[in-house]
């Protein structure tokens, strides 16, 4: 599919070709948590339980990329129920939380794999994210990221953390590895 055959919603995003030949190679996405996942709040019930909302638009777009041949994992520097939940409801499996030090958690993963960071992509909004920014083949970070972040990063979502970000990167790879109108089709059904 080319860039002028580009879906209804796609033309909004304004996809530069060249970000979709820099996206096509990658068959991993490493993504952050909160602030890219959530929108970075920390909610805490009385008793004391971390709650955490998500986006179904963001989650469905992690399930399109699993139908597309590319691996979510998830490197995290928290960890929680909630998330662990909505990770196994997605059929996420690659994942290590409650990891500052993320280079190396996604370099186990991309070892299990069989992958390197060439393969990859990643999102992440903080300094903890940035050895997995730099490495990776394709970098993304939502609008709200820290400078530090928006800096390295080859690409920022229109959409914001917890609302959509993660699903706009997910289309972004869907029509760079030519799926997108596929699965879209298989859904108008």
């Amino acid at each position: 599919m080319t860039h002028d055959e580009l879906p209804p919603l796609l033309p909004a995003l304004q996809i530069d070709p060249e970000l979709l030949l820099k996206a096509q190679s990658v068959r991993v996405v490493f993504f952050d948590v909160d602030g890219v996942l959530t929108d970075g709040g920390l909610y805490f019930s009385e008793a004391g339980e971390t709650l955490k909302r998500f986006h179904t638009l963001d989650g469905h777009g992690i399930k399109l990329l699993q139908r597309a041949g590319i691996t979510p994992a998830v490197v995290s520097g928290r960890d929680s129920l909630a998330l662990r939940a909505r990770l196994g409801a997605l059929g996420v499996t690659h994942t290590r939380f409650g990891t500052e030090d993320k280079r190396p958690a996604a370099e186990a993963i991309l070892s299990e794999l069989g992958l390197g960071w060439d393969d990859a992509a990643a999102i992440g909004d903080d300094w903890p994210d940035l050895p997995m920014l730099r490495r990776a083949a394709f970098s993304v970070c939502p609008p709200g990221a820290h400078p530090e972040v928006m800096a390295v990063c080859d690409h920022v979502t229109q959409r914001h953390s917890g609302n959509g970000a993660v699903r706009e990167l997910c289309d972004l790879l869907l029509v760079a590895r030519g799926a997108y109108g596929g699965l879209l089709a298989q859904a108008g059904r």
